[in-house]
Order: structure tokens, then C-alpha cells, then sequence
């Protein structure tokens, strides 16, 4: 998973950058086929803002979390993305329905 973290009106310190890897190592637990990851952060007055734009095959999933805290905007950062990713993958592995050529016909 390539991983690409910028800052807007911020500093990128290396605790933030292992804070921010660390909980997007959670979403590459569940599903792995991640091919890359775009986090910005940024600050407003009193607000901090986390956004995610991670691409997968086939899908760009983008998320957006704010709070007070920053490193409270990147919980709910990585508790969205990693819910959406779960869904996707479902999805995408779902093969409850059966195939045309199997199905009964009905007269």
C-alpha cells in the first residue's frame, strides 16, 4: 500500500505520520488489495479536518471526519474508511446469487 500524507496549514511531525500509518494499517488487515493512499490533513479555527482518498480496483473510496482534535478527526478517519472498505469488499465477494445457466425454469 503506498502511502502519501500531506498537510494543509500543518507541520507533518513523524509522531503524526506513525499515527496516521499506524491506523491505516488497519484497513491493509482486512482487505489487501489497496493500491494506493492519499491522507490530508489540514487546520481551520477549531476545527481539524482528516481526509482520505484510498483506490482500489475498480473503486475510489473518499472519506472526510472533523473534530476538535486532530488525532480524534483520524480515529473517525480510520473507523470510516475501514467500515466502507469492509462493505466494498462484501461486496465484491458476494456470489450469493446463482448463475443464469443453473436456475430453474419455470413454465
Amino acid at each position: 500500500m503506498n502511502l502519501n500524507i500531506t498537510g494543509r496549514h500543518l507541520e507533518i511531525t513523524p509522531a503524526i505520520r506513525a499515527y496516521v500509518k499506524n491506523k491505516m494499517s488497519r484497513v491493509a488487515r482486512h482487505f489487501d488489495n489497496v493500491i494506493d493512499t492519499q491522507v490530508m490533513l489540514s487546520i481551520e479555527r477549531l476545527k481539524h479536518t482528516a481526509e482520505v482518498t484510498m483506490r482500489l480496483r475498480g473503486k475510489d473510496i473518499h472519506c472526510e471526519a472533523t473534530d476538535e482534535n486532530l488525532y480524534a478527526a483520524i480515529d473517525l478517519l480510520s473507523d470510516k474508511i475501514d467500515r466502507q472498505v469492509i462493505k466494498y469488499k462484501t461486496k465484491i465477494q458476494d456470489h450469493a446469487h446463482e448463475p443464469v445457466k443453473r436456475q430453474q425454469v419455470s413454465a
